[in-house]
């Protein structure tokens, strides 16, 4: 039985495109300095569409950490450093305009009171997923909130879904790893836990199927399927 839910953030918790997508163009611009040319340059180089606002369903931002965004685009920037670029991304990010999936206080409190425990893992920065939570008064409804910078890898490695799993005090297999991008499902297969997928980031229905137990529409769905695996 399913006693413990790891759910991934950006794509999960918020709405990827909705989040990201004009955080990414203000960004650019910003560390492009009004450089038309290099924007484009830059929306390539992270595998980003400007004049949609979204990220391509390839792109190594949607499951990637802010190291590797920051590789990807370092080279057309020889003004910055790897540090200097990498701390001002994660400054940036904490200011992103959160789209909520469903309103995750009142959600994840509801979860919290039929028993579950809840943790958040994500390949952002463990700060910023706090800062994030916190803006939308749900960062006290976790047990934990790891990040790829907490110590235990990043996602598609098994490292935050293990550390969960100890922390509350449950075997890996009484635990869904909930997530939009096959990292998160890959995490949680290596981990021996169930898999949930949810449509709310890029990825679509095909692409997360060959590594998901289930795919949901989004989270609000989970808790009517978490009664039917129960019942």
């Amino acid at each position: 039985m399913i006693r413990g839910l790891l759910f991934d953030k950006d794509g999960t918790l918020v709405d990827f495109n909705k989040t990201w997508g004009s955080w990414a163009c203000a960004f650019l611009e910003e560390i492009a300095q009004g450089d038309a040319r290099l924007v484009e340059a830059l929306a390539d180089a992270i595998g980003f569409e400007i004049a949609t606002r979204s990220f391509h369903p390839r792109s190594a931002i949607i499951a990637g950490t802010p190291e590797e965004g920051v590789e990807l685009m370092l080279p057309y920037l020889p003004a910055w450093n790897f540090d200097g670029l990498l701390a001002h991304s994660n400054r940036a990010a904490k200011d992103a305009p959160l789209a909520e999936v469903v309103p995750l206080a009142g959600y994840l409190s509801e979860l919290r009171a039929d028993g579950y425990s809840l943790g958040l893992a994500t390949n952002d920065s463990e700060a910023t997923a706090r800062v994030h939570m916190a803006s939308l008064g749900a960062q006290d409804r976790f047990d934990l909130i790891l990040g790829s910078d907490s110590g235990f890898g990043g996602k598609p490695g098994p490292g935050m879904c293990l550390a969960f799993a100890e922390h509350v005090g449950l075997r890996p297999e009484a635990v869904a790893m909930v997530g939009d991008s096959t990292h998160d499902l890959l995490a949680g297969r290596a981990a021996g836990m169930t898999c949930v997928g949810v449509l709310t980031g890029v990825a679509g229905v095909e692409e997360l199927v060959p590594h998901a137990d289930v795919v949901l529409a989004d989270i609000g769905k989970l808790a009517s399927w978490l009664d039917q695996q129960a019942a």
